[in-house]
């Protein structure tokens, strides 16, 4: 059975078996994408080229902000006669391993004040982000912009990605803004499983540059509907690949990661040994402290120990709330703008499949990190949002004190 699972791995990291992937992730091992799959693709590396650590100032944080909370509005499909409160380490630590959560992270005012993981999980290890991977991607379209790689988030596709015009002629109408929106008008299906389903094209396919042009169909003119796409990432991808003249892991590395002062080198997955290409909707893998860096670069506006690393307006147009409604939360009023999730008070999150999220409130100073096995049961967006509130509200923070 090992050399079968060991040749069957091989086969489903070469360039010429999506079908191979397609089944033995999709038939014989899906539970949908998991977290170990960042074992199974291969990788470029992001090198950071001025690490530096953050502050740590471990603290009560999260027990006070918890303090008197009921946390039973914030589980799903799961009724709790008794009031659930945290109130020692113990009750929070038992919280996050139900919770299936690998690493819990709360950085305020600059500081690290709270850092938790799963007994299974490396802290210094790189954690597969899923579709925080968007919000990546978006910054390092930003940076492209500000450099000048690329004109201005208003061009066409087709400016970056011809060969689309071949596909359809409507591809000439559809901007790097409807694509960075989610209003591309282009068909998506999260819930088909067949080998060659768009999610499976996707995450499993081994010529995503391929892909991105010959799959997408357009169904409506852009900028009329929000649907969540993984082929919007994609063809972004392609084009900043291609602005640039280097791969989207190495542009982002110069231009951001790196002068970010990211503790370690990240890394992205690729599509295959052969074409190299980024998963660009899901396959950033980074150290949890330096997702709550990148959250905390995004809450002091694009700076980083006084540089302006990422544009200020860029920071504040990617994550500025909009009227764009996208009702997956009936709990949490939100909306999207820029690869972000935004909600209506300013505070906003890039959020990754089974419950990965990186959570900015940029008028606390404050970012929560989440990562896990699954979303489980509870409504991480709400609970993060309420979570930061009484953060806000519980005082200042050891390390606030301290400076």
């Amino acid at each position: 059975m090992v050399p079968v699972t060991i040749f069957a791995l091989v086969l489903a990291a070469t360039p010429f078996s999506q079908v191979a992937r397609g089944v033995m992730f999709g038939i014989v091992f899906w539970d949908g994408a998991d977290i170990e799959h960042i074992r199974v693709f291969p990788a470029n590396d992001i090198p950071s080229s001025s690490a530096s650590e953050l502050p740590h100032g471990a603290d009560d944080t999260a027990l006070k902000a918890l303090e008197g909370l009921d946390l039973r509005p914030y589980i799903l499909d799961q009724p709790l006669q008794a009031p659930l409160i945290l109130s020692s380490e113990d009750d929070f630590d038992q919280f996050l391993t139900d919770s299936k959560t690998t690493a819990f992270l709360i950085v305020r005012d600059g500081v690290l004040v709270t850092e938790w993981y799963a007994e299974d999980r490396d802290p210094d290890a790189l954690h597969n982000s899923f579709s925080v991977t968007k919000s990546v991607m978006s910054t390092t379209i930003g940076m492209a912009i500000e450099d000048g790689h690329i004109s201005s988030i208003n061009d066409p596709i087709t400016d970056y990605v011809p060969e689309l015009l071949q596909q359809d002629p409507r591809f000439g109408d559809i901007t790097l803004r409807h694509l960075i929106t989610m209003t591309s008008g282009i068909a998506y299906d999260e819930e088909g499983r067949s080998p060659y389903a768009d999610e499976v094209n996707t995450y499993f396919g081994t010529d995503l540059r391929r892909s991105a042009i010959t799959n997408p169909i357009i169904v409506e003119e852009p900028g009329q509907t929000w649907l969540y796409n993984n082929y919007n990432p994609q063809l972004l991808g392609m084009a900043l690949e291609r602005a640039t003249g280097t791969t989207i892991s190495e542009y982002m590395s110069q231009s951001w990661w790196g002068p970010m002062g990211a503790e370690a080198d990240a890394s992205w997955s690729v599509d295959s040994f052969y074409n190299r290409f980024e998963q660009s909707a899901h396959g950033f893998n980074a150290r949890p402290r330096d997702l709550a860096r990148f959250g905390l670069m995004f809450a002091n506006g694009g700076i980083v120990d006084g540089e302006q690393v990422v544009p200020r307006d860029w920071v504040d147009e990617a994550t500025a709330p909009t009227n764009v409604s996208i009702g997956d939360n009936d709990f949490l009023e939100q909306n999207y703008n820029y690869f972000w999730w935004v909600l209506p008070d300013g505070r906003y999150f890039a959020q990754g499949h089974r419950g990965q999220y990186v959570f900015v409130s940029p008028d606390d100073n404050t970012v929560i990190v989440r990562m896990g096995r699954d979303e489980g049961s509870t409504d991480w967006p709400s609970f993060l949002s309420k979570l930061s509130d009484q953060i806000a509200s519980s005082g200042p923070s050891a390390g606030e004190a301290a400076y």
